[in-house]
């Protein structure tokens, strides 16, 4: 049985990971945290973290296990190598990472089976900004009673969280979401390029058409950034957009369905990775665009 005021464990402390442990440490949780690489634990450590020398230590100490990781891949190892040897019946997983929904779905059986704890699938929407002020929106998939479970959890953390339905449905959400946003900020680089080559003040275009219906948050944030050349810091990558739309194709592909926007997308955002920029901001998708018609 978990308490009103589980004890919580944090895998994965990076872009995303550091600021969402913060605000669960301000919150009152206590939380023991594990990073493939140790020295990303001293932020957090420091504002009362405690850092696990394995994944093992930190599933032994806690009730809920949260997960921030790059891929699904990652989520595999980490679930493999060290939650399901050392979970118990009563725990819980709530996966905040984007990875394939299928796969969400038999490492969910899997640890049922195995140890008999639950899971929710809950990947985020808003980005390092949404983190760190607490207004992420969430889409979830599990139980009606894990949800609940995650809900109070991640209450530091969101501005609303959805139940989407069962195991693997947060997941499907996360990529329609994706979808969405690639295509977007694919476009509005495009315009922007186009704009600068036609003469046009391009750093004026998100303030003229604020509150039109070309409006969005992607145009008023990456629009301004391409426009200033503002790369850096990187808040979020160009592989992580990249990996969620080919799980979008994957996923079409199973279900029979046409998504030629996004798989246009998908080979876009392949290309401008391909040059360098797996790494970067997807602001950086300007110079696609520039190169294209210089």
């Amino acid at each position: 049985m978990i308490s009103n005021k589980p004890v919580l464990g944090f895998i994965g402390i990076g872009l995303m990971g550091k600021p969402m442990t913060l605000r669960l440490l301000n919150a009152g949780f206590k939380m023991y945290v594990w990073n493939r690489s140790p020295e990303k634990l001293q932020s957090v450590t420091e504002a009362g973290a405690i850092a696990c020398a394995s994944v093992a230590e930190l599933v032994k100490a806690v009730d809920v296990i949260i997960l921030c990781l790059a891929d699904t891949e990652a989520v595999e190892v980490v679930v493999n190598n060290g939650i399901a040897n050392y979970g118990s019946s009563g725990k819980l997983v709530i996966d905040l990472s984007s990875i394939h929904p299928e796969t969400t779905r038999q490492l969910a059986a899997y640890l049922q089976r195995q140890c008999g704890m639950g899971w929710v699938d809950a990947p985020v929407s808003g980005g390092v900004a949404g983190a760190e002020q607490g207004n992420l929106a969430i889409m979830a998939g599990g139980s009606d009673h894990d949800i609940e479970i995650a809900r109070q959890v991640l209450m530091p953390l969101y501005r609303q969280l959805t139940h989407m339905g069962e195991v693997g449905s947060g997941q499907v959400t996360k990529i329609c979401n994706q979808m969405i946003v690639s295509c977007n900020v694919l476009v509005i680089a495009e315009m922007m390029a186009l704009a600068e080559k036609s003469g046009v003040d391009a750093a004026k275009i998100p303030a003229a058409l604020a509150g039109g219906f070309a409006d969005s948050k992607p145009l008023q944030i990456v629009g301004a950034e391409m426009a200033a050349g503002t790369f850096e810091p990187v808040k979020w990558r160009v592989k992580t957009l990249l990996k969620d739309l080919n799980m979008a194709v994957d996923i079409s592909k199973q279900q029979g369905n046409a998504i030629p926007m996004s798989g246009l997308a998908t080979q876009l955002l392949q290309l401008h990775g391909s040059s360098g920029y797996l790494e970067q901001d997807p602001a950086t998708l300007i110079k696609l665009y520039s190169k294209t018609h210089a």
